[in-house]
Order: C-alpha cells, then sequence, then structure tokens
C-alpha cells in the first residue's frame, strides 16, 4: 500500500507511463463521453495524477485495489476533459457534480471506466456482461420482461439494468425503486437506442438510452 502523505510527487518520481484514452463519444454538440481501459499498474496510475485531500483519504479506505484504480482512473479522465480533481464536488446524495454547473456521470467496472459531461442531465452505467445478472433480474426487470431476448438474455438483461442505472443517477432525489419507477421501453439487442423514463411523484420525463457493447461490456448513457 502507497504512502498517501506522499500525495502528488510528479516532479520527483520520473514515472513515463502513456495512458491513451480508449475511446470518445461526441454524442451531440453539447454531450462528450470519455471511456478507458485500466491497464496500468495502481503505482502508475498514483503517481501521476493531482489528488486533493478528500480523494486521498478517500483512496486510503479503499479494500480492493480494482476499486482503486477504477477511482483513480475517473480522475485521469476528468484530466482528459480539461478538469482536476478539484472541479469535481458531491453533494449528500452521493451524486457528482463539476464546479463550472456542468453536469456529469461517472461509471466504473472491472477494467474500465467512462464519464459523460453535459449542459443538460446524463447518467451513464458501464457494466461487464455475466451470467449473476440473471439471478437479480427479478429484482428490476418488471414491464421489460414482455420483450426480453431469451437467446441472448444475458446482454439483454444487462442493457436494461444499465438502462435503469443511468437513469437513477439522473433523478435529483433518491428513493427509486429499479422495477416501478424506472420503465425502459422495448428494445432488441441489436437496437443502439430506445426510451426509458422516470415516473416517482410529481417527477415524469423520459429519456434518451443509448446503448453500445465494448469487448464483453454494455455501455449505456441516458440523455435528454
Amino acid at each position: 500500500m502507497q504512502n498517501y502523505e506522499l500525495k502528488y510527487e510528479v516532479q520527483s518520481k520520473k514515472y513515463e507511463v502513456k495512458m491513451p484514452l480508449y475511446k470518445t463519444i461526441q454524442a451531440n454538440s453539447r454531450t462528450s463521453i470519455f471511456i478507458w481501459k485500466i491497464e496500468e499498474s495502481f503505482d502508475d496510475l498514483f503517481h501521476n495524477i493531482y489528488l486533493n485531500d478528500r480523494s486521498n483519504s478517500r483512496i486510503s479506505k479503499m479494500k480492493s485495489e480494482m476499486h482503486q484504480c477504477g477511482f483513480l482512473s475517473v480522475r485521469y479522465l476528468l484530466k482528459e476533459a480539461g478538469y482536476t480533481d478539484d472541479d469535481l464536488f458531491y453533494t449528500e446524495d452521493g451524486k457528482p457534480h463539476l464546479k463550472n454547473g456542468k453536469r456529469v456521470s461517472i461509471t466504473h467496472s472491472y477494467t474500465f471506466a467512462a464519464i459523460i459531461i453535459s449542459d443538460t442531465q446524463v447518467g451513464i452505467d458501464m457494466e461487464k456482461n455475466r451470467e449473476k445478472i440473471q439471478r437479480i433480474a427479478h429484482k428490476f426487470v418488471d414491464t421489460e420482461s414482455k420483450f426480453l431476448d431469451e437467446n441472448n438474455l444475458i446482454q439483454h438483461l444487462t442493457m436494461i439494468w444499465g438502462a435503469k442505472e443511468s437513469l437513477f443517477k439522473i433523478h435529483p432525489d433518491g428513493g427509486l425503486l429499479f422495477k416501478q419507477h424506472l420503465p425502459i421501453e422495448p428494445f432488441q439487442t441489436t437496437d443502439k437506442k430506445t426510451k426509458g423514463w422516470i415516473k416517482k411523484d410529481i417527477f415524469y420525463e423520459n429519456f434518451d438510452i443509448h446503448f453500445q457493447q465494448i469487448e464483453d461490456f454494455t455501455l449505456v448513457y441516458a440523455m435528454n
């Protein structure tokens, strides 16, 4: 484990590590997505990026190196988008925000991390396509069961989960039930887009849901 008191020592440590973006997506003129495949070690990640005191404290409490690398990789993506760790803050509900008022949503899963930045409401999720999703489908699938593709069930369920997770990240007040409050309109696994809804109390709004398959992961982002 690193000595976190050392913090940011790029000047004194001659690390030469190339950290290219895996992919960028310009969803529209107001919305950009940055995706990165995590292939660097924790040491390389930690010693090449600025972290403020809050982030140093958070990462020192993480028990999983995979989570630490995911956390750090998001800071690299922010840097690619023109921000530093100081530009990002979290509200009490755990949602990330940028100080300049732009909307941001964050996701990391295993070897991938992604962020979406926009002038409008956005949410993003990236999930590995795993058989486990079938065991928890009853917790989030409701009306969507009517259009499930049994021949591509893992992928279809992962896409539905990602859509609902993206919508969950948009809703300002929390307290959402995936089955009840986040219906997804019918789509096929070959589709690149559908619509999803947030229906809770006075909040009744639909969003465009976009899908991409990246290696054995599903990327989903919601925007209006």
